[in-house]
């Protein structure tokens, strides 16, 4: 039988990862893989969740299951993170996943299960394992576009023009902020005309929101995503919380499906339960513990939203950095997006051979499409890259 299996396509950022590893210069940069690290190069636990993890080995009196949708008060305590008041409880059913990647996985599945038929709009260019997923399960995907390769910004003309074709029955995949690869967003005035569409059209929204704290701040990156949940009537919100709690291997994540009659909140809840016990039965529940657990405790909660604004205002000061030192070489501003794009990425608009360049003439390490992730600098390396950008001729 397994003779006829064929050998598939190597996933190229986790390529990049051992041509990375396998280098032997001293001086060589990372900005490919999506992993926050600070000024040392690395990935720290976060104090709070140290600190509830300790709380944690000395209360915790068993391994046993929890349920198929995780522990409740994980669902209670991301739907209060993520929609705050925006929609009811009531209107929320919920359930905890293996990473952000296996809520997009399973909001993927529910919407084939909902309309087998269904396409799947989805932003050209966007996070490479949304394609892979939507093609390994068969689902139609129609591309919109999103990125100005001139200004590098939000092609919003040309995005509204796409996303007007699509019908009811179709679903759009959107970012709720912090855009996956090109850290170019919309505004807040632009997702109203987005929600303004989507009530036009009648397609359902799913949104994937994986970096909440990283762009402008909690509140203000889910803005979008409170806007479109209050606004139509249903959508889809993958949500991650391996960024913006640092437990990128605790694999913890959750599926919102989000209706308008609540009267429906039970089927909803019980579509998921199904699909998680299909998919991997109970999800895991260490990560969502310590998740609720610092969400539910004052003090916890206060030192997390504080050690994330440190790390959003991390990210913001290399963006300015990169910035400043991008026009100091090159002798002008055609870099001044990176300062205003948010989140771990950005994109540079260039093509794979000058970034191959960048690899080996300079050992910087960035995905074929010019995505760096910006949290792989630090002050002394952001002169060096800058440099680098403008030798090769970006």
């Amino acid at each position: 039988m397994f003779e006829t299996l064929k050998e598939l396509p190597a996933d190229k950022i986790l390529m990049l990862m051992q041509m990375f590893k396998d280098d032997p210069r001293s001086d060589k940069i990372d900005l490919g893989v999506g992993v926050y690290k600070n000024a040392e190069g690395l990935t720290p636990v976060m104090r709070a969740i140290k600190a509830a993890e300790k709380q944690l080995w000395e209360a915790e009196t068993t391994k046993t299951y929890t349920g198929l949708a995780g522990d409740p008060a994980y669902g209670a305590a991301m739907t209060e993170l993520v929609l705050a008041d925006a929609v009811s409880a009531a209107n929320v059913a919920a359930a905890a996943t293996p990473g952000g990647t296996g809520a997009v996985r399973q909001g993927f599945d529910m919407l084939k299960m909902a309309k087998p038929d269904v396409r799947v709009f989805v932003s050209d260019p966007t996070w490479p394992n949304h394609l892979s997923i939507l093609k390994h399960l068969g689902i139609e995907t129609v591309p919109y576009r999103y990125f100005d390769e001139e200004t590098r910004g939000v092609d919003f003309d040309g995005m509204m023009a796409d996303l007007a074709k699509a019908q009811k029955g179709d679903a759009i995949l959107l970012h709720g902020c912090c855009h996956n690869p090109t850290g170019a967003n919309l505004t807040l005035a632009q997702w109203k005309e987005v929600v303004a569409l989507l009530l036009k059209t009648g397609a359902t929204p799913m949104i994937d929101i994986a970096y909440q704290g990283f762009g402008d701040g909690l509140e203000e990156d889910a803005a979008g995503t409170r806007l479109v949940a209050s606004s139509v009537p249903e959508c889809l919100i993958a949500a991650s919380c391996s960024k913006n709690f640092g437990i990128y291997r605790e694999r913890t994540g959750i599926l919102m499906a989000v209706s308008a009659d609540a009267s429906r909140k039970k089927i909803l809840q019980g579509t998921l339960n199904h699909l998680n016990r299909q998919n991997f039965s109970f999800p895991p529940d260490h990560g969502a513990r310590l998740v609720t657990m610092v969400l539910t405790d004052p003090a916890l909660r206060a030192e997390w939203a504080a050690e994330l604004e440190e790390v959003r205002l991390s990210m913001l000061s290399l963006r300015e950095q990169l910035a400043a030192e991008l026009r100091r070489f090159s002798g002008s501003d055609r870099f001044g997006f990176v300062a205003q794009h948010r989140g771990m990425f950005s994109r540079l608009g260039t093509t794979p051979e000058l970034v191959e360049r960048l690899r080996t003439e300079h050992g910087i390490y960035m995905v074929g499409d010019s995505r760096l992730n910006i949290a792989g600098l630090n002050r002394t390396t952001v002169p060096i890259l800058a440099e680098a950008i403008v030798k090769v001729g970006i």
